[in-house]
């Protein structure tokens, strides 16, 4: 054999060596989560500003109470290297970044007490080792802009800060990273030095942020992917946020562990209620054998308390809401990862938490898929496939009719953060009218965080006015809040404060009688700056009616009747067994029709009698 034939054999028994570790290294990481991961959060209840102290809190709590039930992760999520950040929104103005000499974040001290004198996470993630958990933490894609601005060196390269990052496609919402340049020589070896330090802290999840929406960065995850494997230690990779386009799903579910299907999910109806159809469209890519999930986010229950969406409050989400929420997430088999302070869960919340029929179908179900969605009653199914049982999901999602706003007495338009003064001014003769409808809608955008304020709605009589009392308010979340915003916070319009008006959520009407013989009514109809200063939504439309401009509200509660044959189940008779009660409802042959209150859920598992 001449020489150049040895030189091409070698390379191709290289190439296949080299193949066959990245095929089994594909194959080891999606062992590290056979099961959706379970855990809590610090992001919905504290924000960018979560301390030590609280994070200890949450995994003693949830040692004591929720490991025995699956939950295991404690996770630290955005911006635990800012010793001075804030709530409501990042510190950008002059934050104090703490960064080692090789331009990785590490711990703020003050924030971090155990961090202190170079240690790291490791004394908190030791911490939580000793409790049977697990420790995560979250970080942005890319190398941070002050390494870049130092030039700091890479560990482990010649090269340095300067010559991998590049400032196009940076994070639009927080300015802390440049991105990272596939290919340079230090690109690699930059994400490499950052998972080694996790892996020696003891970090085993990691969440990664501004990765996948609204730009999918393929070559990023895949370094991250690689840092991960030669990081010697088993960290589950979570990506984010959403949602991640699905036209990459075959790259991130080869790559990662779970992955994003929505933005940032907060604790109301509307955007519970998108999930039904955000899961029906991912349901095709539940992973089957375990090890890479598709990811609905958080969940926003408990006392949310430096919350980023609204005022300090428990879940704004009603008991039927948490049932839906839960089922749902159960059935889809989403990852879950609590929101709230653990310390003060509601008796409500825990006993959903520690339900073990139902996390049973979160943790072991096979084939989940949508069965119906039809005029508000919804229907998913699953398999047992230890025991061939059935389980059944059903939803009552009715809601009142929509606003129809071909009835409206004035329409705004849209309204968004171009429109001037983010705002209209209304002035509208009324004379002859009885009643005002006020009505807000969220522009066919879905958007549930479109806060909007009507500014003191005035009606005239001459040179008379009458500031206008509700009589009565429907629809949106978080309540209709008179002289502040539906937040809380105070009424503020394109950076000017109001002292009183009405603070709504979409879709709302606040329905006001209007007394004989006045004839104007004049108003400020605009966005409220809770909306304005967020990542997305902020469009919305104002609507003024003068009749009802909704159908009847819906019933309390449906029945919601599923055929069982459509389950694809042919025995003469089924036991059904109601899991969230834990409590078997009989015999049946045919037909099974819970009733189910309104945004409430059940799960059901049908067992075939012989």
């Amino acid at each position: 054999m001449n020489q150049s034939k040895i030189i091409i054999c070698s390379l191709l028994l290289l190439s296949i060596s080299v193949q066959a570790q990245i095929t089994s290294s594909d194959k080891e990481f999606l062992k590290w989560a056979p099961t959706p991961p379970m855990g809590w959060n610090s992001w919905d209840c504290f924000g960018p500003t979560v301390v030590e102290s609280e994070v200890r809190a949450n995994a003693d709590f949830m040692s004591a109470n929720l490991k025995s039930f699956g939950w295991e992760y404690v996770v630290v999520d955005i911006r635990w290297f800012v010793a001075n950040d804030k709530s409501g929104g990042y510190n950008q103005k002059d934050p104090l970044y703490s960064m080692d000499q090789y331009g990785r974040f590490i711990p703020a001290v003050n924030r971090f007490p155990s961090a202190a004198d170079g240690k790291g996470f490791k004394p908190l993630a030791d911490y939580i080792h000793s409790k049977g958990l697990k420790f995560g933490i979250h970080i942005m894609r890319g190398i941070p802009v002050e390494a870049v601005k130092a030039n700091l060196p890479i560990l482990g390269s010649t090269a340095k800060a300067q010559d991998i990052y590049t400032d196009k496609e940076q994070c639009t919402w927080l300015k802390d990273m440049y991105g990272i340049v596939a290919g340079k020589e230090g690109s690699q070896e930059y994400y490499n030095s950052i998972l080694k330090l996790y892996a020696a802290w003891g970090v085993d999840f990691i969440k990664v942020d501004d990765l996948t929406s609204p730009i999918y960065h393929q070559a990023e995850v895949e370094m991250i992917r690689k840092a991960i494997d030669l990081s010697g230690r088993k960290i589950v990779f979570s990506t984010s946020p959403g949602e991640t386009p699905i036209a990459h799903v075959n790259h991130v579910k080869e790559h990662a562990n779970m992955w994003r299907t929505v933005g940032d999910f907060w604790d109301n109806w509307p955007q519970l209620k998108e999930h039904f159809e955000v899961f029906k469209r991912w349901s095709p890519y539940i992973a089957s054998g375990g090890g890479a999930w598709p990811d609905g986010d958080m969940l926003p229950m408990g006392h949310i308390i430096r919350a980023e969406r609204g005022p300090e409050r428990m879940s704004a989400f009603t008991k039927d809401e948490l049932v839906t929420m839960m089922t749902l997430w159960s059935i889809f088999r989403s990852p879950m990862m609590f929101g709230g302070h653990l310390p003060d869960t509601d008796p409500f919340s825990l006993s959903l938490l520690q339900n073990k029929e139902v996390l049973g179908v979160h943790q072991s179900s096979s084939n989940n898929r949508p069965l119906f969605n039809l005029n508000g009653a919804v229907a998913w199914t699953a398999d047992d496939p230890k025991t061939g049982d059935k389980y059944l999901a059903v939803f009552n999602a009715a809601d009142p009719a929509p606003i129809f706003e071909e009835k409206a007495f004035w329409n705004s338009g849209i309204v968004d953060k171009s429109t001037p003064g983010q705002s209209k001014s209304i002035d509208l003769d009324i004379s002859g009218t009885k009643k005002l409808y006020l009505a807000v809608t969220d522009g066919g955008d879905g958007s549930a965080w479109d806060f909007a304020n009507w500014i003191s709605p005035v009606a005239y009589k001459g040179s008379d006015s009458l500031v206008l009392t509700p009589v009565q308010r429907r629809g949106g979340r978080g309540g209709m809040r008179r002289n502040t915003s539906a937040t809380g916070s105070k009424l503020i319009v394109d950076g000017k404060e109001y002292l009183t008006g009405f603070g709504v959520n979409p879709n709302s009407i606040i329905e006001f009688d209007i007394p004989e013989g006045y004839t104007r009514f004049k108003t400020l109809a605009g966005l409220d700056n809770a909306a304005v200063a967020q990542n997305t939504g902020a469009t919305v439309k104002f609507l003024i009616f003068k009749e009802d401009p909704t159908g009847p509200t819906p019933p309390v509660s449906m029945k919601i009747p599923v055929q069982l044959k459509d389950l694809g189940l042919t025995a003469p008779a089924f036991k059904i067994r109601d899991m969230w009660a834990a409590k078997d409802l009989g015999t049946f042959s045919t037909e099974f029709a819970p009733e189910i209150m309104r945004h409430g859920g059940g799960m059901y598992r049908i067992s075939p009698q012989k």
